[in-house]
């Protein structure tokens, strides 16, 4: 530094400097004079002018001392990169997928929403038929969509935010089974409404009816009032029923295909018949002479309710011609709903679909996930409120995924307390570092060793008491029993700064002897070590390496934390007087 600051206040060092370099420091802002070139002031030097080419020397020498005072703090982290301002980057919309048939344009109900207010929505509709996926690990999920618009085919590639799913995934009677496009959205971890588990288990009915009799095991008869229904897996046990007439339903199916009333025992083997050509399983229940059909649905907190009366004179209310009215929301009927909704871990949509006989009684018959139709005069408000509902589940998606780690994205680091700092250290030290002996245990034997000049930052630790004396020497901790974590963490915390210190001052007092043995003398070795000390202006940065590694070492111990800040002081304002001394 000496030199370079010698070397920078030559004038003629600036003056002879090749194509006028750094000869811009020395013009003022408001010369008009024409460049000279470099040939021309080596004919025709200039006399030398000590206080400019001095005030040169100077600010070059200022300019690099602020750049290292820089590079410092940013060492360090002391410099705030947040006050720069960044150019607004534009959000990429999230991308809807809504599975539903083309009768309904879900895009007009997501139109002007925005994702947590700051994302787009983009939706994309298809049917289950129009669509093919790809899942991977790491990748997310990858879908194919093959669309029909106005007689010309959409083929597009995309990676779905979120999924509406209001289409059943599988079906008996069309012969069309989705459900491994189910599966390839949950292997993708996609999410959806209503959720891809509730969707799964909702592909067999059987499977749906036995929660129903969970809940109605837990609630009662009164509460919830469930039609007795009887399962067969096969045509094997479908030999007789107590009572006729009664409704055979086969295998998984929708809008009341599959569903056969039978009135004597004669009919019920016709159908066991029909059952084993079907390879599947069938449930019975008895027949209900209804009066008209009940039907609660619930999307998000908005509860519907809805009375169905059969005019075609059909058995089946949901076949034929039909009048449909709104009734009034009754707290049994919401109890229905919010029973059906805790199934599978929530359902966001469902409807809860019962029976009133003729005889005053209700009987609740099925339950339906988010594939059910919509119906009355409120299509449009429902449809709108099932839009709400998923605007509300993806800004949730996206304020929960800025706060929870995932694998692609961990947590920050955080500051660990004193007391964990005080359990991990000595572990730490004690990777790179051998465990010291017993007090009083024999000295192991060691070979000579060249003068170490540039010692490394991680120091070995030598057996007890052989150390030198140090203020934090005589400290409480290395009372306590050898081996201990105090002692490793006191000897790796005091190991760097003798490290500093032997470049600097050299030991002149010799070593204390260790309890419990005679003092004995020096060996050649250990002689020879202390005369072989380095220059006092040699290995700075060295110093500088050991004294900001004493600052981490020293925050591992507890005992004597303000003690070490100290010292980590006084060792920096030491290092940077050395540094910058003449």
């Amino acid at each position: 530094m000496n030199f370079l600051r010698r070397r920078l206040s030559d004038s003629s060092f600036v003056a002879n400097l090749p194509n006028g370099y750094m000869m811009d420091l020395q013009r003022p802002d408001n010369s008009t004079s024409s460049p000279v070139s470099p040939a021309t002031e080596r004919k025709h030097p200039q006399p030398p002018q000590p206080s400019h080419s001095s005030s040169t020397g100077t600010s070059i020498f200022s300019s690099i001392s602020s750049a290292m005072k820089q590079t410092t703090q940013a060492a360090a982290g002391l410099i705030d990169h947040s006050a720069s301002p960044t150019p607004p980057v534009a959000q990429k919309p999230k991308i809807l997928l809504v599975i539903d048939d083309a009768h309904t344009d879900w895009a007009k109900y997501f139109q002007g929403k925005k994702v947590n207010g700051e994302f787009d929505i983009r939706v994309e509709q298809a049917e289950f038929s129009e669509l093919n996926l790809a899942a991977y690990v790491t990748g997310g999920c990858m879908v194919d969509m093959q669309v029909m618009r106005n007689g010309t085919k959409v083929v597009r590639s995309f990676k779905p935010d979120f999924v509406l799913i209001r289409q059943h995934a599988y079906s008996m009677a069309l012969g069309e089974d989705f459900r491994s496009l189910i599966i390839g959205l949950q292997y993708g971890g996609i999410h959806t409404v209503n959720s891809l588990y509730s969707i799964y288990n909702f592909c067999s009915k059987p499977w749906v009816f036995s929660q129903l009799i969970k809940i109605f095991n837990s609630l009662g008869p009164e509460k919830f009032p469930l039609v007795e229904q009887t399962f067969f897996p096969s045509h094997k046990q479908m030999l007789t029923t107590p009572n006729f007439p009664v409704v055979v339903k086969l295998g998984h199916a929708h809008a009341g295909m599959g569903k056969v009333k039978v009135e004597n025992q004669h009919d019920f083997r016709d159908m066991a018949s029909i059952v084993a050509m079907a390879k599947t399983y069938a449930t019975s229940e008895p027949f209900i002479d209804s009066k008209y059909d009940i039907r609660i649905q619930k999307i998000g907190s908005n509860y519907k309710a809805y009375m169905r009366t059969s005019i075609s004179g059909n058995w089946k209310a949901n076949t034929g011609s039909a009048m449909l009215e709104q009734i009034a929301m009754t707290e049994r009927y919401r109890l229905w709903a919010d029973a059906c909704a805790e199934m599978f871990g929530g359902l966001d949509i469902c409807a809860v679909k019962a029976v009133h006989s003729k005889d005053g009684k209700d009987y609740i018959i099925e339950v339906m996930d988010s594939s059910m139709p919509l119906i009355g005069e409120h299509v449009e408000e429902d449809r709108q409120l099932i839009a709400d509902l998923v605007v509300s589940k993806m800004t949730q998606l996206v304020i929960t995924a800025g706060s929870t780690p995932s694998p692609l994205r961990p947590w920050p680091p955080q500051v660990q307390p004193a007391s964990m700092k005080s359990q991990t250290g000595p572990q730490l030290g004690q990777l790179s570092q051998p465990r010291p002996p017993p007090q009083g245990g024999p000295r192991q034997p060691q070979g000579p060793q060249p003068p170490r000049t540039n010692a490394p930052p991680q120091q070995r630790l030598s057996p007890q008491g052989q150390q030198p004396q140090s203020p934090q020497s005589t400290s409480p901790q290395q009372q306590r029993s050898p081996g201990s974590p105090q002692q490793v963490r006191s000897a790796t915390g005091s190991s760097p700064v003798q490290a500093s210190k032997a470049g600097m001052f050299p030991p002149q007092q010799p070593r204390p002897p260790a309890q419990g043995r005679a003092p004995s003398q020096p060996s050649p070795t250990e002689t020879s070590k202390q005369q072989a000390t380095p220059h006092p202006h040699l290995n700075k940065s060295q110093s500088l390496t050991n004294t900001f590694s004493i600052s981490e070492s020293s925050q591992r111990g507890n005992a004597n934390e303000d003690e070490a800040k100290a010292e980590t002081i006084r060792n920096l304002r030491k290092s940077f007087a050395s540094l910058f001394s003449d």
